[in-house]
């Protein structure tokens, strides 16, 4: 079998972006470990280390400065489907996201954008559904307590 492609999928811009920079540190049947650099360069941060949980349908990543340090825990809300004839993996970004600050605080953000994509016929409701069961599952597990749990699998050593 080639090698795994991995793409991102967004409805607002409506694009797929084929991640070909992003290295696959670890793969397996519940997720995939990534580390990449930025696509459009940010002064915040430069690089970091994604986990997709293949069948819990979140992304949680690790985004850093260009010294290491943390500059948050970044968890987008995804719907994964597996192409086995190319080995694609297509991860469709479903708008709501949740940031991790360093000192714990938590901020849900883009509840309005998918609300209004929504309105803007661009999303069905049931996209709606599975992005807020989705959220909530992800929120109970951070909120209990779970966030080691979540980003054990973003501390890589070699960079």
């Amino acid at each position: 079998m080639h090698q795994t492609i991995l793409y991102r999928k967004r409805f607002i811009p409506n694009e797929t972006i084929y991640l070909k920079d992003d290295e696959i540190i670890e793969k397996n049947e519940d997720r995939i470990v990534t580390k990449w650099n930025v696509l459009r360069p940010k002064e915040a941060f430069s690089k970091g280390v994604s986990c997709y949980f293949l069948k819990e349908g979140y992304k949680v990543s690790k985004f850093l400065r260009e010294d290491g340090e943390l500059v948050y825990y970044y968890c987008d809300i995804i719907d994964t489907q597996y192409h086995a004839q190319e080995n694609a993996y297509y991860f469709t970004d479903l708008l709501v996201d949740v940031i991790i600050y360093p000192n714990g605080f938590v901020k849900v953000v883009d509840l309005a954008e998918l609300a209004d994509a929504l309105d803007e016929n661009i999303i069905t409701t049931d996209i709606v559904k599975k992005a807020l069961r989705r959220l909530e599952t992800l929120l109970t597990k951070i909120y209990g307590g779970q966030l080691k749990d979540l980003v054990q699998y973003l501390e890589i050593e070699e960079w």
